[in-house]
């Protein structure tokens, strides 16, 4: 019996984590699910928030901001697929603040329906990554 889970985490735009891990905890779209070692296998779409990763050799690596994607866990491993992520140290409360604010301004001048429901999309991002930070 494997006592590690490998665990990825994988962006647009790079590889942000690849290693074994004792826990890894994801912020599914049904609630958190936390992941070890001989996990029964599934899919789940995550939501905004914060992957907290127990046991890595880096322990800088411990807490990762993603605004949403996929999981996918078997019980030798689990990826998530991520449309973007920040380590949580990472996070520029100004920048996460005028994200906000200006996500709220979309929600107000969206003209379609799918403008207004990406920008409230965009504004649940922002909150997530302020209360991550903070």
């Amino acid at each position: 019996m494997a006592d590690k889970v490998e665990f990825e985490l994988v962006s647009p735009e790079k590889i942000l984590f690849s290693d074994a891990v004792d826990m890894v905890v994801v912020p599914g779209a049904e609630g958190d699910f936390g992941v070890l070692p001989n996990h029964a296998p599934f899919i789940s779409q995550v939501r905004p928030g914060v992957i907290a990763i127990h046991g890595a050799e880096d322990a800088a690596q411990g807490d990762i901001f993603v605004a949403g994607g996929f999981a996918e866990v078997t019980p030798e491993r689990c990826i998530v697929l991520a449309e973007e992520a920040v380590p949580v140290s990472d996070i520029d409360t100004n920048a996460a603040g005028e994200r906000l604010t200006s996500a709220r301004a979309a929600v107000e001048s969206a003209e379609t329906d799918g403008a207004r429901s990406q920008a409230i999309r965009n504004v649940a991002i922002a909150e997530a990554m302020i209360a991550a930070a903070s």
